[in-house]
């Protein structure tokens, strides 16, 4: 998930680059007043989103998988402590010598 993330981030900050040098050098045009830098953050974003959904295709995929691997994981941990309480539940509210029952 983290390798995920700095890729995404990567792929920003290369658009921030290009954005930013196309602003300047006077290709893409500049913001009203004085919101140059949200203009050329905004076109930035806006460029590294599609960009990102396409080239980091695999690596959500495998970052999806471990997401679900992690949280199928914590549902076993979860159902296996419920029935550790079920059974500590049921040995509490039987009488003093009783044998358990048998189905």
């Amino acid at each position: 998930m983290l390798r995920y993330t700095l890729m995404r981030l990567g792929i920003l900050v290369g658009c921030l680059v290009v954005v930013w040098g196309l602003v300047h050098s006077g290709l893409a045009p500049r913001g009203l007043g004085a919101s140059n830098g949200m203009w050329i953050v905004l076109l930035s974003l806006l460029l590294s989103a599609p960009i990102s959904f396409v080239v980091l295709r695999k690596e959500r995929d495998r970052a999806s998988i471990k997401v679900v691997q992690r949280v199928d994981r914590m549902k076993a941990n979860l159902e296996a402590n419920r029935s550790q309480e079920d059974e500590a539940a049921d040995e509490a509210s039987r009488p003093q010598g009783q044998a358990p029952q048998t189905s």
